[in-house]
C-alpha cells in the first residue's frame, strides 16, 4: 500500500474470518463508499474514521435467514437487538404469510391471521401511524425497507399470501385458471426483487396447497430457492421433507427449509437422503428448543377454519370443541403466552398457570384467549424433549455442512421468546466459544458466506474487495446471548461495532442513527 492513500474507514488491528472458511489472518480493511476497498496490511493508509479491532474478529455481516421482522424492523430497539448480535441482513416474508404482494383484502388477512408473528405494518414516515392498508406490491413494500432502517432486508415471495389474493380462504384445489393468477403474482415479485418463494404448510391458506400446485409455482424461480416450513415436524418429518423432495424434482427448484431442529436421529438421514437424490437442499435451525407461533396454530383442529376469523370464533364459543381440548391436557403446561392483546396479564404465563390464577381450567382458559383475541394470541411452545438430549440433538443439526443460521426471530407481545434477540450471539458464545460445535470460522461461512450464497446476495458474505462493507466486530471472549425465557429481551454482548454499506449503524453498542440498509434484490 502506497504512503498517504486514503479511504473513508479502516478497521485496524483486527483477525478476519473472511466468510470463505478460511482460518482468520491478521489484516486492516479499508472501506471506501458503501463497499470493502483493501484487506490487508494498512499501517500507512490513512481515514477519516478508525476503528480499533486489537484482539477482535472482523467477519462479513451475519445474513438471519428466518425472521419475521416484516413489520418489527422498523423498531430500532429490534435493530439494535439484530446489530447487537451481529445480524445485518433479514430475510423476511417467511412462513408463506407477508403482507405483500395483494389487495387490501389480502393485506389485511395477512396482518390479521399473522398478528402474534409478524405485527402491524403502519403508515407514516416513522412508522408508528396507523395500520397500513392494502393494496400492496412487492416493490412498494421493499421501496419502504430501502434506506428506512439500519439493516438490510431481503423479501421471499409468501406463498400463503398470494393463494389467498387468488382464492381467498377457499380449501379447494386451484384450477388452471387459479393457478395461472398465481404463477403471475410469481412472476411479477420476482422481477420486483423477491429473494425466492416461500410457503407455511401448517398455517392457512397454505396448508390447502398440494405439490403439484406448489411446484408449479417453484418453476419460475431461476436458481432462486423455494423455502418452506414443512407440512410436517418432529417424528412426522419424513412426511414433510418427501414432499419437499417432490416438489423440488417436478420443479428442478432449490431448496431451503425452514427451522430444522430435530430429532436429529429422524432428519439427518432425511437431509442425506435429500442430498443424495441431488437436491440442492440448505436449512436453517435456531440453537433453543422452544417454539414460538400462533396459538390457534397450535391448539385448534383441522375442522375449525381459523382463516375465516368469524366462522372460526363461533365454533370455539359453542360447545362442538369440547371432546377436542382433552386430548390437548399434555399441552397446557408447555405453552406459554406470548402475546394476548387484552389479555396482557396472561403473558408470560403457562396456559396451565394463567388458568389457576383464575379459577379455570386450562381448555377454558385457552378457549377465552382464543375468542378475546379473536384469535391473535401467540405462544412459546416447549418440546417434550427439552434436556440435554434435545440440545444434543439441536448440536448435532447445526454441525451439519447444509445449515445457515436463523432466529425465527419475532418480536411481537410482551413475552416473545428470546431467540429474535440472542440466536446469533448464542451460536458463537455457546456452539463456537463453550461447545467447539464449530470453529470461528466455520460460524461466518454458517452465519454469513452461505447464506448469502443460498439467497443470491452475490456481493455480501465476505469480507473481500469490492463487495458490499456489511461489517462486524466481534469480541470472540465476550460474545454472549443474554436472553432467556423469563427475560427475553435482554441485549447480546460481544458485538459493539457494526458497519452496513460501508456506515457505522453501531457503534459502541449503540445505534448511531444511520439508516443504511437496503432493500437487496438478487
Amino acid at each position: 500500500m502506497n504512503p498517504g492513500v486514503s479511504f473513508d474507514l479502516i478497521i485496524r488491528g483486527g483477525r478476519v474470518l473472511d466468510g470463505t472458511g478460511a482460518p482468520p489472518f491478521r489484516a486492516d480493511v479499508a472501506v471506501s463508499g458503501d463497499r470493502v476497498a483493501a484487506v490487508g496490511r494498512l499501517e500507512d493508509a490513512e481515514a477519516a474514521t478508525v476503528i480499533d479491532a486489537s484482539g477482535r474478529f472482523v467477519a462479513p455481516g451475519f445474513v438471519d435467514c428466518h425472521v419475521h421482522g416484516d413489520a418489527a424492523v422498523f423498531d430500532p430497539a429490534v435493530q439494535r437487538a439484530a446489530l447487537r448480535q451481529g445480524v445485518t441482513t433479514f430475510v423476511l416474508g417467511q412462513d408463506g404469510l407477508s403482507f405483500a404482494p395483494g389487495s387490501a383484502e389480502t393485506v389485511a388477512y395477512a396482518s390479521r391471521y399473522f398478528a402474534a408473528v409478524n405485527g402491524p405494518l403502519r403508515e407514516g414516515p416513522t412508522h408508528e401511524g396507523p395500520p397500513r392498508e392494502g393494496p400492496l406490491s412487492v416493490a412498494d413494500l421493499l421501496g419502504s425497507y430501502d434506506r428506512a432502517v439500519a439493516v438490510n432486508t431481503a423479501y421471499l415471495l409468501p406463498h400463503g399470501t398470494i393463494r389467498y389474493d387468488v382464492m381467498g380462504p377457499s380449501s379447494a384445489p386451484a384450477s388452471a385458471d387459479d393457478l395461472a393468477a398465481m404463477l403471475r403474482r410469481v412472476e411479477r415479485g420476482l422481477a420486483e426483487g423477491a429473494a425466492g418463494l416461500s410457503t407455511g404448510l401448517e398455517y392457512l391458506p397454505g396448508r390447502y396447497a398440494d405439490a403439484e400446485e406448489l411446484a408449479a409455482l417453484c418453476r419460475p424461480l431461476g436458481g432462486l430457492p423455494y423455502v418452506t416450513h414443512m407440512r410436517a415436524y418432529g417424528p412426522g418429518a419424513g412426511v414433510g421433507m418427501a414432499e419437499v423432495v417432490d416438489i423440488a424434482s417436478r420443479s428442478g427448484a432449490a431448496v431451503h427449509v425452514s427451522h430444522l431442529h430435530g430429532p436429529a436421529d429422524v432428519l439427518l438421514p432425511l437431509v442425506g437422503d435429500a442430498l443424495a437424490r441431488d437436491v440442492d437442499l440448505t436449512f436453517d435451525t435456531y440453537p433453543y428448543l422452544r417454539g414460538n407461533t400462533i396459538l390457534a396454530m397450535v391448539v385448534l383442529p383441522p375442522s375449525v377454519p381459523a382463516a375465516e376469523t368469524g366462522r372460526a370464533l363461533e365454533l370455539i364459543a359453542a360447545a362442538d370443541l369440547d371432546e377436542w381440548w382433552p386430548g390437548l391436557d399434555a399441552s397446557w403446561p408447555r405453552l406459554t403466552v406470548s402475546h394476548a392483546p387484552g389479555m396482557e396479564w396472561t403473558e408470560g404465563l403457562t396456559v396451565a398457570a394463567a388458568a389457576e390464577r383464575v379459577g379455570v381450567s386450562p381448555a377454558e382458559l385457552c378457549r377465552r384467549l382464543l375468542i378475546e383475541t379473536r384469535l391473535e394470541a401467540g405462544v412459546v411452545s416447549a418440546r417434550p424433549d427439552e434436556g440435554p438430549e434435545g440440545e444434543q440433538s439441536v448440536r448435532r443439526v447445526l454441525r451439519h455442512p447444509s445449515q445457515t443460521g436463523g432466529s425465527d426471530g419475532i418480536y411481537v407481545g410482551g413475552h416473545p421468546h428470546p431467540r429474535g434477540f440472542g440466536a446469533f450471539a448464542r451460536f458463537l458464545g455457546r456452539h463456537v466459544r463453550e461447545l467447539g460445535d464449530w470453529t470461528w470460522e466455520q460460524a461466518a461461512v454458517h452465519l454469513a458466506g452461505h447464506p448469502a450464497r443460498r439467497f443470491g446476495l452475490s456481493d455480501r458474505g465476505l469480507v473481500r474487495t469490492g463487495f458490499a462493507a456489511d461489517l462486524v466486530v466481534i469480541d470472540p471472549a465476550t460474545v454472549a446471548d443474554r436472553a432467556t425465557y423469563a427475560e427475553p429481551r435482554e441485549l447480546a454482548t460481544g458485538v459493539a461495532d457494526v458497519l452496513v454499506s460501508g456506515v457505522p449503524v453501531l457503534a459502541g453498542g449503540e445505534l448511531t442513527g444511520a439508516l443504511t440498509g437496503r432493500a437487496l434484490r438478487p
